[in-house]
């Protein structure tokens, strides 16, 4: 990438753009974090746990500050030359969810007030930075849409994607966890097809999103949550990564064409996908509305087992990942035997964590106890024994 001017000009490899942008945004939000956390609990303004909440204890809710600086600052040092028009208008997007997020942690807003903001901030990016849907990629024997069809779709996928990140952020680092392999497949992906500025972009979310992940997960003394300041900002970010992966795929030549992109994009964003759509056809189906909080979520469920926090995130990421591999493996078999396999393994695997939790609740195991509605095992078992002795080798203060 070139960076000129009317007195100098100079020309960067590729690598060292990525890396720079990676490191400056673990760099920023790790050094903001502990400061953040800090006036959080001088002012009062941490998280109280309620009836959903998964935690016991007051932890600040400002993860997002850190992430969107690190995440904003890097990109714009790094790569912002090289974007054509449209990072002026990603980064008013992420600005509004930003402080509506921020105002909904710590006041608490109208959720049709937050989906306004969330429509508004989405048509920002997608009407004036020409970042939409154009092509379904043959998905259904639907290539090319009209204007109007391809706002109206683009800003759909947009919403589905802010609170499906919105709605996965209830334990530890998942969201983060999701984010940090998301937008790595896709920077994968750019950098192969040779946009540079986007590689920058999603690996400068990384960055940033694994600085988060190590306080998030691991640290007593500087814990800290995301908030929706900070999940919304990540789905507003991988909804941008995940439409201009459908837009510059069309013209992809060599080791960047996707078969069946339109299915492979879905798949590596399945788990806020078929979460959102798994709970919301479950609330439907029981006479609830579709936004109506509960804990239906595959990661209450996971808890329901006796999972710790780490354990059920590293169980659902192993399952991303896995969903990954096999959209990788499988896209050349079309989109509709990509979708069925991907979609039924799901289903079949949450139907399955769904009897579990059933037949632990009214049936424990033997050497368990019951403590309030979920069996807890005595002993722990030795995988988790080796993945608390892996991680405490990283732990922090």
């Amino acid at each position: 990438m070139d960076f000129s001017n009317n007195l100098f000009s100079f020309s960067f490899p590729a690598w060292s753009l990525v890396a720079a942008g990676f490191l400056l945004s673990l760099i920023i939000t790790w050094r903001a974090i502990p400061t953040i956390v800090t006036i959080a609990h001088q002012k009062e303004l941490n998280g109280k746990p309620n009836s959903r909440s998964s935690h016991k204890n007051s932890t600040p809710l400002l993860g997002g500050m850190a992430v969107f600086a690190g995440f904003i600052l890097s990109t714009v040092v790094i790569a912002g030359v090289g974007f054509v028009h449209e990072l002026k208008y990603i980064i008013a997007g992420l600005i509004i969810l930003f402080f509506i997020g921020l105002k909904d942690d710590i006041l608490v807003i109208d959720p049709k007030k937050k989906l306004m903001a969330e429509i508004f901030a989405s048509l920002i990016i997608i009407v004036l930075g020409d970042i939409r849907i154009e092509n379904f990629h043959h998905f259904a024997g639907i290539d090319g849409i009209s204007y109007i069809a391809s706002i109206i779709f683009t800003l759909f996928v947009f919403i589905v994607i802010i609170n499906g990140f919105n709605l996965i952020d209830g334990i530890d680092g998942l969201a983060s966890g999701v984010g940090i392999i998301t937008s790595l497949t896709f920077g994968i992906w750019f950098w192969i097809a040779g946009h540079i500025p986007y590689v920058v972009l999603c690996f400068s979310l990384t960055g940033s999103l694994i600085g988060f992940f190590r306080f998030n997960v691991f640290s007593k003394k500087n814990k800290i949550f995301l908030g929706d300041n900070g999940s919304m900002i990540i789905g507003l970010a991988m909804a941008v990564i995940t439409v201009r992966f459908l837009q510059y795929e069309v013209n992809a030549s060599g080791l960047a064409v996707i078969p069946s992109a339109a299915s492979v994009a879905f798949c590596v964003m399945i788990v806020p996908f078929f979460d959102t759509l798994r709970v919301f056809t479950l609330r439907v189906v029981n006479g609830k509305s579709p936004f109506k909080a509960d804990l239906q979520h595959i990661h209450h469920k996971l808890l329901d087992l006796g999972n710790s926090h780490l354990k059920a995130t590293l169980i659902i990421l192993s399952a991303n990942i896995l969903f990954i591999i096999i959209a990788v493996l499988f896209s050349g078999a079309g989109d509709v035997i990509l979708l069925t396999l991907e979609i039924g393994l799901a289903t079949v695997l949450s139907y399955i964590l769904v009897y579990l939790v059933r037949k632990r609740k009214t049936k424990p195991a033997e050497g368990e106890m019951i403590v309030g509605p979920v069996s807890v095992n005595r002993e722990k078992s030795r995988l988790l024994r080796i993945l608390r002795f892996a991680f405490g080798i990283f732990r922090i203060p």
